[in-house]
């Protein structure tokens, strides 16, 4: 089994229209809504696979019951921590031009009990799992230390994989960490210096591997990806796709490495298996994760080369 954690669930509202005109009236085209967070659309990436997922992490009462039907409808089981309030929206409004305008809510609180009460949960349900993921935002007044406490909570037994930045990531890998999916602007936003070429990425790379981490997985975008233990190093470039979303892109690279890595893959198959399934999420519409034809299609086209 692969169990994912959300805490910072969202209600993402895409809304397209034929301009933004800020000020102004403006007419929608057409809507639609995802229930998602990065962990939720880490677990239907798993199902879609063909493996086992169980979803888990903070819900909230007032419209959490879609969350529920979306992975009902996937076939992922789940068992929340639920809190008062609303589950944060989140608005993508997309113009005839493709521009993109961006909204993005803050998550609800959670009293300091749900969050005891969240580690107990990943503490019972890690102990019969193969992977945990752990990805994405916390509630609102959570610090980011939280993210070492629930990683410290995961069973030892589990293999342990964490897609975060910043404050959350480095508090992560101090509980260590079997893999980390980090994407280039997140690494270097993280790290604080911008990457000029390949040799600065592995250095990027190797600072993270000597803070905890045992394997980093770099999403390069429409580029691919590389992979690293810090020893041996591959990049895998993508194949070019038409483009309908890339939500969920580096959900999907997630996903698919959690299989791998329940497998017990190496490393150019953990690479070549999430550039597939990252590449695959794009090209989907209104929907945040892949399908496992369009998956294999990629996956025969890609090869991993080291460097």
């Amino acid at each position: 089994m692969i169990l994912t954690v959300c805490m910072s669930p969202s209600v993402d509202v895409t809304i397209e229209l034929d301009s933004l005109n800020v000020g102004k009236v403006n007419i929608v085209k057409n809507k639609t809504l995802s229930f998602t967070g990065k962990a939720l659309n880490v677990a239907i990436g798993v199902a879609r696979l063909g493996s086992e997922a169980y979803a888990t992490g903070f819900m909230y009462n007032e419209n959490g019951a879609m969350f529920e039907r979306a992975l009902d409808k996937e076939g992922v089981p789940f068992a929340f921590v639920w809190n008062s309030g609303r589950v944060r929206e989140n608005y993508k409004c997309i113009d005839k031009r493709s521009m993109l305008t961006e909204i993005n809510d803050i998550g609800g609180q959670v009293a300091p009990e749900k969050l005891a009460e969240l580690s107990h949960m990943i503490r019972n349900l890690s102990s019969r799992s193969d992977v945990t993921v752990i990805s994405g935002g916390l509630p609102r007044g959570v610090d980011a230390s939280f993210y070492r406490e629930i990683f410290r909570s995961v069973d030892s037994k589990s293999l342990r994989i964490a897609d975060a930045e910043g404050a959350k990531l480095f508090a992560a890998l101090e509980a260590g960490i079997d893999l980390v999916k980090p994407n280039l602007e997140e690494l270097e936003q993280t790290l604080g210096r911008e990457f000029r070429d390949k040799d600065d990425m592995l250095a990027g790379c190797r600072e993270i591997l000597d803070r905890g981490a045992k394997i980093v997985l770099l999403s390069l975008g429409k580029d691919g990806a590389v992979i690293t233990d810090g020893s041996k190093n591959y990049y895998c470039k993508s194949i070019n796709v038409a483009v309908n979303s890339t939500v969920g892109a580096g959900d999907g690279m997630v996903a698919a490495a959690a299989v791998m890595l329940q497998q017990g893959a190496d490393l150019p198959d953990i690479l070549r298996a999430g550039v597939a399934a990252g590449t695959a999420t794009v090209t989907t519409f209104e929907t945040i994760s892949f399908t496992k034809n369009k998956y294999e299609e990629i996956l025969q086209s890609l090869s991993v080369t080291e460097f």
